[in-house]
């Protein structure tokens, strides 16, 4: 199926043939309007909520023509590799959950990227100064690429639950990359809010900055690299990806980033530095990756089964830890100010909690079973107080001792800082028979590391920032260590009741994405929200921290004023997360819901559409 995208793409090369008489070598500026995305699609046969057009149409082509969930997850998140690569793409990884309608079960792929085996506890350390670099020396640098898992999640996730091989789910995003799609406003901004950092990389550079300057609005963005490399990967299979020519490739770009030798700071920005660190990455991490199969997490909330990520993502333990806190309290009762005061207080509780015992559960003793523990969420729901918010930050609770009674006294406060990046993508699909694929993935920052692997058409991730910088402490469960995978807070949520599909949301945006699905659930399970209106609500979020992080939208009305008047103090985001979702309605429909305006809005489609 031609994407929506290059349907205009075409449109556009022949309008351009028939005015110059010659061939398109380059992107094209095309006449016709921007691309309109539709944000919530109702009806039968099938459902996808994405960022993108092309992504949500390639979703919807699997399964029109008979693909499953799984096979239309793949092929729309191959394709937002393409149409949104400084978001996700094969450099990445992430978390795939998904709820199997034969079997009635919810399972999960950890995909997320590990810690090479000869990266040191001290990666983040300058021998010459003995001090931490900066986030902005890390970033675009080799010490912060860890070995990606994205590909081995799409071949995993076929494998176990797909119909389609990997060379069937990959042609929608080959298309695409062949032949082009048109670059919308959040594309060139995303582009020039990185151009710094990629021109110092000619790989980058040649790629995202032709001519020395972000592709126009209107223009026609192809990247015949990664398509090549998708066309690889569908001829040999996801091991000519963690062996060979490209794993080589791989390892070297990380070891030896190429960065220009020319390259000088900005005059705008003199101070400006990208010293482009050699990483750890070699050959031997890529061959020896391996996704992991998982349960996921599961609390009851309301008359309904809450299904998450089970670490390394703190996703699954925090948003259900957050849930049990909530659940004494009739929300539905209460005033919308004092249901969302108990709101952000239940996350940041669950906040603290996540700080002091959340890590890779390989390394470190997790206490998933306590964390989501009704009567451990009983117990610090004791600490709310209905009408005043406490000091931030609050203290973690005791897991190794709780019994669902007030506590006298609670732990030690973590210090839990925030490393995450608000940058990844959400994917959510569903199909005629009932599957349903909630999938997260994402390369970190908005642009991860700002390398593209020369010739191969991908940008590698920054994923090991997402460790706390000071590893010097043995007891901070997110502390660098080989083999390592970084905690992270992806959220992909699938909600059942009765056994069968209610809800499943996922949303991008680091640490704000806990706060987001969370927000997202009181908004239409407590406030009444359809789900259209839960995902456009203006949003805030309490992390832990001395202020809650909030939308401009959330800033005004009575219910921020009584808010204020709790103690609750502020800061502005533009913008929190992007869902995506889809409600299951109990005549058959499906509603796919996607942002009406965050990053530009999103694209919800149906197989067959009903009022």
């Amino acid at each position: 199926m031609p994407s929506v995208r290059r349907q205009l793409a075409t449109a556009t090369a022949v309008l351009a043939l028939s005015i110059t008489g010659g061939a398109v070598t380059g992107p094209a500026v095309a006449d016709a309007q921007e691309i309109q995305k539709q944000a919530t699609a109702t009806g039968y046969g099938g459902a996808v909520s994405t960022v993108d057009p092309d992504a949500s149409a390639a979703a919807i082509g699997v399964l029109k023509k008979g693909g499953n969930a799984v096979d239309a997850a793949v092929a729309a998140a191959a394709t937002l590799g393409v149409t949104e690569p400084y978001s996700a793409g094969i450099g990445g990884g992430g978390y795939f959950v998904y709820y199997d309608a034969k079997s009635g079960k919810v399972r999960t792929i950890d995909g997320r990227e590990t810690a090479p085996a000869g990266m040191p506890t001290t990666a983040f350390t300058n021998p010459a100064t003995g001090k931490l670099y900066t986030f902005n020396e890390l970033v675009s640098s080799g010490v912060s690429v860890g070995t990606p898992g994205t590909p081995a999640t799409w071949e995993r996730a076929l494998e176990r639950w797909g119909t389609l091989d990997l060379d069937e789910a990959l042609e929608p995003a080959i298309d695409v990359a062949t032949h082009g799609f048109v670059v919308d406003a959040t594309f060139r901004q995303q582009t020039l809010d990185n151009k710094v950092r990629f021109s110092a990389f000619p790989s980058t550079r040649d790629l995202y900055l032709p001519g020395g300057d972000a592709p126009a609005v209107g223009s026609v963005f192809m990247n015949p690299d990664l398509a090549e490399t998708y066309g690889l990967l569908a001829k040999k299979g996801v091991r000519a990806f963690y062996r060979g020519p490209l794993a080589k490739d791989i390892a070297e770009t990380v070891q030896a980033p190429p960065k220009d030798p020319a390259w000088v700071p900005p005059v705008t920005d003199p101070k400006t530095s990208i010293p482009a660190l050699p990483g750890y990455l070699t050959t031997k991490d890529l061959a020896n990756y391996e996704t992991l199969d998982q349960d996921p997490t599961h609390v009851e909330y309301r008359d309904y089964d809450v299904y998450g990520m089970a670490p390394s993502s703190s996703g699954g333990t925090t948003v259900g830890e957050a849930l049990n806190i909530l659940e004494p309290f009739n929300l539905r009762g209460m005033a919308t100010a004092d249901a969302l005061h108990h709101y952000l207080e239940a996350s940041a509780l669950a906040f603290a909690d996540r700080g002091k015992y959340v890590g890779d559960p390989a390394f470190v003793d997790v206490p998933t079973k306590a964390l989501t523990d009704p009567l451990f969420g009983k117990e610090r729901a004791c600490q709310i107080d209905p009408k005043k918010a406490a000091a931030k930050p609050v203290p973690a609770g005791d897991v190794a001792s709780y019994d669902g009674v007030c506590p006298d006294a609670p732990a030690a406060a973590a210090d839990d800082r925030d490393t995450e990046n608000i940058s990844t993508t959400n994917l959510t699909v569903a199909d005629k028979w009932g599957n349903v694929v909630e999938y997260t993935l994402t390369i970190e920052q908005t642009g991860g590391s700002g390398i593209v692997v020369p010739g191969r058409g991908f940008i590698l991730n920054n994923e090991l920032t997402d460790f706390s910088y000071d590893s010097t402490n043995p007891d901070d469960p997110n502390r660098i260590e080989p083999g390592k995978r970084p905690r992270s807070s992806m959220s992909p949520t699938i909600i059942l009741q009765d056994e069968k599909p209610f809800l499943a949301l996922g949303s991008p945006g680091g640490s704000m994405i806990i706060t987001t699905v969370l927000q997202t659930i009181l908004n239409r399970v407590d406030l009444g929200m359809t789900i259209p209106e839960a995902i456009a609500a203006p949003r805030a979020s309490q992390r832990n921290t001395l202020n809650v992080a909030a939308e401009p939208g959330f800033q005004t009305g009575t219910d921020f004023e009584v808010l204020k008047l709790y103690g609750h103090t502020f800061s502005t985001s533009a913008e929190i997360g992007a869902a995506t979702a889809i409600e299951f309605l109990d005549d058959g429909r499906m509603v796919a819901a996607a942002e009406p305006t965050r990053r530009g809005g999103g694209s919800a489609m149906v197989v067959k559409p009903s009022p």
